[in-house]
């Protein structure tokens, strides 16, 4: 393999060995004492829509339902889950390998956030050390006992997103997307790269999709008619679930309290992923 390789072997005219490895080849074994049944990626074509929030409700709700759930925070240079569930100390280790560190209800996760020495300390990072990071939190931590993992990716089709399709067996992943009109690039380029790296897509879950008035309960869509049935049609896959713009699941987040919030919005993901295998 070549130093400049950008492991597009379909416009290469290299004669190397890896052009001859199928994809499971690349394929990482987590840690010896490590239990982990479903592996589900969240990602998106582009950032600010909301894959954290949905990670960790598709974690929190999967919980309720008396499943072992963790996050697997991939977004190394912007952690925001330890957030979120209001973790502030840090992740420990045995002899053995570092530790998850658990939510007030049980949920494991492991983040970059609660390695650093202050939460705020930028990750000042080169991709390929980045990638190294995300590949270790699969072989190096203990994952004790866990039904379903959710890897929160960073937005786009960069080195991280990329390990994590080649290094870590995915068995699906729920494409995270807005109400705005570039929606369909913006899934088509995480459909796209799904495909050529042979992973399942599980379904679309929209954020901000709208806001509910408190008097009436009419959905006012702040952004326009959303177009994510026809993009979906266009895709052939499903529609999931779609969030609201709500004020009470913001703030959830800034306090460290999103175990906490309540709602049905993405039942259906959760009903698929329970099924899932069947």
């Amino acid at each position: 393999m070549s130093e400049g390789c950008n492991h597009d072997c379909g416009n290469c005219t290299q004669n190397c060995p890896s052009r001859q490895m199928k994809p499971e080849d690349f394929l990482e074994s987590p840690h010896e004492m490590s239990s982990i049944r479903k592996v589900i990626g969240v990602v998106s074509g582009k950032g600010g829509v909301g894959k954290s929030l949905v990670t960790s409700l598709m974690a929190v709700l999967l919980n309720r339902r008396g499943y072992n759930t963790a996050i697997l925070d991939a977004d190394i240079t912007g952690p925001s889950i330890p957030k979120a569930f209001g973790i502030h100390e840090k992740a420990m280790a045995s002899q053995f390998g570092l530790l998850p560190t658990k939510t007030k209800t049980g949920v494991d996760i492991m983040s970059v956030n609660l390695l650093l020495d202050h939460e705020t300390d930028p990750v000042v990072w080169r991709g390929p050390i980045i990638a190294n990071t995300v590949k270790q939190f699969w072989t190096d931590v203990i994952w004790s006992d866990v039904d379903f993992m959710f890897v929160d990716m960073p937005p786009g089709t960069g080195d991280v997103p990329l390990t994590v399709f080649q290094s870590i067996p995915l068995d699906g992943i729920l494409i995270v997307t807005s109400p705005q009109e570039l929606v369909s690039m913006i899934v088509g380029k995480a459909v796209n790269m799904a495909k050529k790296m042979n992973i399942p897509i599980l379904g679309l879950i929209e954020n901000m999709s709208y806001v509910q008035c408190p008097d009436c309960g009419k959905h006012i869509h702040v952004f326009g008619e959303s177009h994510l049935e026809d993009v979906a049609a266009a895709y052939g896959l499903d529609v999931l679930g779609r969030l609201p713009i709500d004020p009470a699941i913001a703030s959830a987040c800034d306090q460290g309290r999103i175990e906490e919030v309540e709602g049905d919005w993405l039942d259906g993901a959760a009903d698929l992923l329970e099924h899932l295998g069947d």
